[in-house]
């Protein structure tokens, strides 16, 4: 069994849903169903402002349209990085990318370089930016309750220079997802300091989480037992980290 084949054992055509992924919901995809299951639902902004008031001039006034100095030390400092993008119909995903700090590049004010490494091979991100180019990153930094977001617009390049620049123990990203930047702004700390995301003592108990080789197994019908594929996972973990 090779990790790298359990996304194309049971091919689905993309973006259609797997048969369980709706299951009991009653949607349809395009919220349709949805509004039928709930009485008040919001269908315009000035409904929002109705509940809430305008943001302040300050909160306006944090979106930038390129890398400062400031965004540039926070990035500089960012071990981990969340992807958003969506493909021509519009089908959202959200990956996660994470390497030693500093590992996005801030090549100019108006660009960012994302290296990718060894994974899947399932591409969602690269599939969607080559349908649509539009993506939003959010750059965490552990122990820091604030966050930075940058959003813009997004090409896949394989220059050799740059990617030399990423090398990591001796491996090339194969591909780098530029962004040019279109917005930047922070995030304040409440969704962090409400969740104590940063203070193990305060974390739940993890005992009750599924493994990823129970999840794939549930998920990806495989005939192999979760501890069979955790053991596998851990193997590629180690041996084939970059």
């Amino acid at each position: 069994m090779r990790l790298d084949l359990l996304a194309t054992e049971r091919p689905l055509a993309y973006g259609a849903p797997a048969a369980n992924e709706w299951r009991g919901t009653g949607m349809a995809g395009n919220g349709s169903s949805l509004r039928g299951r709930f009485q008040d639902v919001v269908t315009s902004e000035a409904e929002l402002r109705e509940v809430v008031s305008p943001p302040s001039g300050k909160a306006d006034a944090k979106v930038i349209s390129f890398i400062d100095d400031v965004a540039a030390a926070f990035i500089a400092q960012s071990p981990f990085v969340l992807i958003a993008s969506a493909n021509a119909d519009g089908e959202m995903d959200v990956s996660p990318k994470g390497d030693p700090a500093g590992f996005v590049k801030v090549l100019d004010e108006k660009t960012v370089a994302i290296p990718d490494r060894v994974g899947n091979r399932r591409l969602d991100t690269f599939r969607n930016v080559v349908q649509n180019p539009r993506v939003g990153l959010i750059f965490l930094v552990p122990g820091v309750n604030h966050t930075l977001r940058v959003s813009g617009t997004a090409i896949i390049v394989r220059d050799r220079a740059l990617r030399e620049s990423m090398e990591v123990k001796g491996k090339l990203p194969d591909h780098v997802l530029v962004v040019e930047v279109e917005r930047v702004l922070s995030h304040c700390a409440k969704c962090m300091v409400r969740s104590r995301l940063w203070q193990p003592e305060a974390w739940p108990d993890a005992a009750g989480v599924p493994t990823l080789g129970e999840i794939l197994v549930a998920h990806a019908g495989l005939a192999e037992t979760a501890a069979e594929v955790e053991t596998f996972l851990e193997k590629d973990t180690r041996e084939q980290l970059y």
